[in-house]
């Protein structure tokens, strides 16, 4: 057996994250439900430990609205991540990111700086920028980035101790569109926390990152647009769940030619010509 199967054996797997530990690998989002008792029941199907809140949406209700919703989170018992969605300069990313902090309590944020509306691609440059601010003003910040590996050298000569590259482009389901690249930052940040953001669309894409040896999956559209929405927060946890210990255990690496099962040695020899 390998060590890395026994490591998975007998070690704890315990995700921490900025020195807290997070019992789910699964971080999911809070908007586009159909109705709020189907996001209770699937954030409750998902058994997520960590929620995605987007301020900017949650302002822009009423305020009756807004405090009801506040409190069902809440109920949850889930760790909230309140993120900067929406915000296109350093400037926005940083004032809501600190009205972020002040309506949640806590330090923890989403930081996303958007490129542009098509894509929703990280503007890498304000990105880097915000966070610089924000980690020097105490904040424990979770970048919404791109796979590239200089970006990721400098999120975390910012003060960033944990990444969240995408897959794809948020809310286009189409699952790891740069497996090499994803396999490269995983390669030379192995001690770094990466979790996953954007573009999953179903388990087998989470189960694939899982594999590689990411650390967790944050989804929402996948989940929320679902036919079924907590049926498939309960398919994902389990996708997560297996890729993970399936990482642990040591997958095979592909081989080029067959490779039998079955050892040739101590097989019956049967004469053809004399069986005829």
């Amino acid at each position: 057996m390998s060590s890395r199967a026994n490591g998975a054996a007998e070690a704890p797997d315990v995700l921490t994250l900025y020195g807290e530990p997070v019992q789910s690998r699964l971080l999911l989002g809070t908007s586009l439900y159909p109705s709020p008792d189907i996001m209770r029941r699937s954030v409750e199907a998902s058994g997520a430990s960590i929620l995605t809140v987007s301020l900017r949406r949650e302002s822009s209700r009423d305020a009756g609205a807004g405090s009801r919703f506040w409190d069902m989170v809440k109920g949850f018992g889930a760790r909230v991540l309140p993120n900067t969605a929406g915000c296109h300069t350093p400037r926005e990313a940083i004032t809501t990111a600190q009205m972020a902090r002040e309506v949640f309590e806590t330090n923890w944020v989403k930081l996303e700086v958007i490129a542009n509306d098509d894509t929703l691609q990280p503007e890498v440059f304000g990105l880097v920028e915000a966070a610089e601010v924000l980690c020097r003003d105490g904040f424990q910040v979770f970048p919404y980035c791109t796979e590239d590996l200089s970006v990721a050298e400098r999120l975390l000569g910012a003060g960033c101790q944990v990444l969240m590259p995408w897959a794809a482009p948020i809310g286009t389901g189409r699952g790891l569109m740069n497996p090499y690249g994803l396999r490269s930052l995983r390669a030379y940040f192995p001690d770094t926390p990466l979790i996953v953001d954007a573009g999953i669309g179903a388990p087998s894409h989470a189960a694939e990152a899982m594999e590689m040896g990411f650390d967790g999956i944050l989804l929402n559209t996948a989940v929320a647009k679902a036919h079924d929405s907590v049926a498939m927060a309960t398919a994902f946890a389990k996708a997560i769940e297996a890729g993970r210990l399936a990482y642990r255990a040591g997958i095979m690496p592909p081989r080029d030619m067959a490779s039998p099962s079955t050892p040739v040695a101590g097989l019956a020899f049967i004469d053809a010509a004399r069986a005829s």
